[in-house]
């Protein structure tokens, strides 16, 4: 494939729990130094990277942005110049284990673009590939033109693409960008949310060794219990907005309410 979808970040005001919560739970492995870790933590699968970012004033804070490795950036701008003239992309600070360019697609949503070999790759990014149980399957966009978001992926970065009713799932070969219409009315009787990034999606050996894992390391450290999803009134409708992507078997939130869809690995 031209391009991987293999880095997802997050804005957290713990970023330190919420990184042990992650090692601990999905197994995900950090190449970092203390050093960097004073800063930022980045932690993977043995292919996605998650960046997990301090929150400094004016910034928000969760699920905030994803990068797309490809083949040739140089590729990547000869192709957005030609059809999307008006988006930009720039440069990253030399400080970003992932970023060497920024840009945005043309609902406004920001991500990262990179190349392997590129000064700026460092740690889990650079680090041989591994294998392990629990891993990233997809992350998901909820936009207003989900139509358009998924042409402009389509034609930018060559990623395999299905369509399920007006979602649309955009693919690399192993990890999904789902996009998934946002509709106001989608949100009667909760709180409304506006078009963004909305959810991680994770795949495990075991459902039941997941939940078995999950009760251990809560009862141990109560500081690791999520935050709750589905209760009251408003939680219920939130919840049950969520359910309806059928994305996984399991819905829940990490330390911060970043929303996270687990499911279990199918038998071959």
């Amino acid at each position: 494939m031209f391009a991987k979808l293999n880095h997802v970040a997050l804005i957290s005001d713990n970023y330190g729990a919420q990184s042990i919560f992650y090692k601990a739970l999905f197994d995900l492995k950090t190449a970092s130094s203390a050093k960097f870790e004073s800063t930022a933590i980045a932690i993977g699968d043995g292919y996605v990277g998650m960046n997990i970012i301090p929150r400094f004033p004016g910034r928000q804070g969760g699920f905030d942005h994803f990068g797309v490795q490809v083949d040739d950036v140089d590729v990547v701008r000869e192709r957005v110049a030609k059809s999307h003239p008006q988006i930009e992309i720039i440069q990253r600070p030399s400080n970003r284990p992932f970023a060497a360019f920024g840009m945005y697609d043309p609902a406004g949503n920001y991500f990262d673009l990179s190349a392997k070999g590129l000064k700026n790759r460092d740690g889990v990014y650079e680090k041989p590939a591994w294998e392990q149980d629990r891993v990233f399957t997809h992350f998901a966009v909820r936009a207003l033109e989900p139509e358009r978001l998924a042409t402009f992926y389509r034609e930018i970065f060559e990623l395999d693409i299905a369509q399920d009713g007006t979602t649309y799932r955009l693919s690399d070969g192993r990890i999904t960008f789902v996009i998934i219409p946002w509709r106001i009315s989608d949100f009667y009787g909760s709180g409304i949310e506006k078009p963004a990034l909305d959810h991680l999606g994770f795949q495990v050996e075991s459902l039941a060794a997941f939940k078995a894992d999950l009760e251990e390391m809560t009862t141990r450290n109560p500081s690791m219990i999520p935050k709750a999803l589905g209760s009251g009134d408003e939680g219920k409708v939130r919840l049950a907005l969520f359910e309806r992507t059928k994305l996984g078997d399991l819905y829940m939130s990490d330390l911060d309410g970043v929303l996270l869809a687990v499911s279990e690995r199918k038998a071959a």
